[in-house]
């Protein structure tokens, strides 16, 4: 009974442009609510010229009269989608505008980040996760204040030196937040709009959105059983205010698609030009010493398709990234392809292990897709 009700409310928001028949991704999309790996979700597909499919799943909270997910409305805790939505295109324009350089030391841009080997770490190794730092530092149980995180983050020591393996780490992006505020004199949030969000005319994506977009947001988190929401999941994130370089952003469906367009068109969408050709086929650039990261992005690991929320078959071009809180972008150009799937899988998830049931969910979908378009 309960799967029927769920499958009633998966509302289309827009007819397929390309005359495909979705309802294999659909339904596999529809099977994580059935499973309870997560209440809502919405799922966007395109091209680089536009969408050509969207529609919302399930409720945004397990509750029945919860609103329906949409793809042009409800907004989404990115989780660490902000690295690359946010932080990645925010470096990209600082240095298009040779504000900063890929292969300078960070500490040229953060004095503070220095000692035991640290004047070593480049940007470039900020953004392939080969810097040495470690992965994750519980900065919110150690400090009371963002300049006292902070403060940690810069004396927190490597764990190897340098560009020697791979440990993909928020405190690099934490880092490179602070960089494009240093280098800007900005906030990161006002940076970031001023510089990337507007230009792409992504109007809805916001870090912060605050109480006023309750209606609008799906909450990711309960506390003493009601819903939270409008807040940033990751509480490193909320020890900075609410704005970092590894999450914090939110934004919906269709403005996420907007972004993909771009780096599909090589910083074009709509015949506006937000980045250089040149500057986006730099951060893509294969030349790096991580083989599963591009600049910022990930790239579908060979060694580990059978574990991997990128499926079997995107081409050795494609690239993604995945958040904690069950969000998931990935981009294949060879195909001239893009998959959005948000959900809120940190919302009192009924299933054990939901990020590798997640992970498991999001790989059937992208081989899913790929073959529902004959690509």
């Amino acid at each position: 009974m309960r799967a029927a009700v769920l499958l009633a409310v998966i509302l289309p928001v827009s007819q397929p442009a390309s005359g495909q028949d979705f309802r294999v991704p659909d339904s596999i999309v529809a099977s994580g609510i059935r499973r309870g790996i997560y209440p809502g979700a919405v799922l966007v597909i395109g091209r680089s010229a536009g969408i050509i499919h969207a529609r919302g799943f399930g409720h945004r909270t397990w509750q029945p009269q919860s609103p329906v997910p949409s793809p042009d409305s409800t907004l989404w805790d990115l989780a660490s989608l902000t690295k690359v939505v946010a932080t990645t295109p925010a470096v990209m324009r600082l240095v298009e505008d040779h504000r900063v350089d890929l292969a300078a030391p960070v500490a040229r841009y953060l004095p503070r980040f220095s000692g035991e080997g640290k004047e070593r770490v480049t940007v470039r190794q900020l953004l392939d996760h080969t810097s040495g730092l470690p992965s994750y530092v519980e900065f919110f149980r150690l400090a009371d204040t963002r300049d006292s995180a902070t403060t940690l983050l810069y004396r927190t020591p490597l764990r190897r030196p340098p560009g020697t393996a791979v440990e993909y780490s928020d405190l690099n992006f934490m880092l490179l937040g602070l960089l494009v505020e240093t280098v800007t004199g900005e906030t990161l949030d006002r940076f970031v709009s001023r510089a990337v969000l507007d230009p792409a005319a992504m109007h809805d994506t916001r870090y912060r959105p605050g109480t006023a977009a309750e209606r609008h947001t799906a909450p990711t988190g309960q506390w003493r059983g009601r819903p939270v929401c409008c807040h940033v999941n990751d509480q490193n994130a909320a020890r900075l205010a609410g704005v970092a370089g590894h999450a914090g952003l939110f934004s919906t469906g269709v403005d996420l698609a907007r972004y993909a367009r771009l780096w599909l068109g090589e910083g074009t969408v709509d015949g506006h030009r937000v980045f250089e050709a040149a500057t986006v086929r730099t951060f893509l650039s294969l030349e790096t010493a991580n083989p599963t990261r591009v600049l910022g992005w990930e790239r579908p690991d060979p060694a580990h398709r059978d574990d991997s929320a990128y499926g079997h078959l995107l081409s050795p071009r494609a690239f993604g990234h995945t958040g904690w809180t069950g969000t998931l972008l990935w981009l294949d150009p060879e195909r001239d392809l893009f998959l959005i799937l948000l959900t809120n899988r940190s919302f009192g998830p009924r299933v054990g292990h939901s990020i590798r049931a997640l992970r498991a969910v999001r790989g059937a979908l992208a081989d899913a897709v790929i073959r529902t378009l004959g690509a």
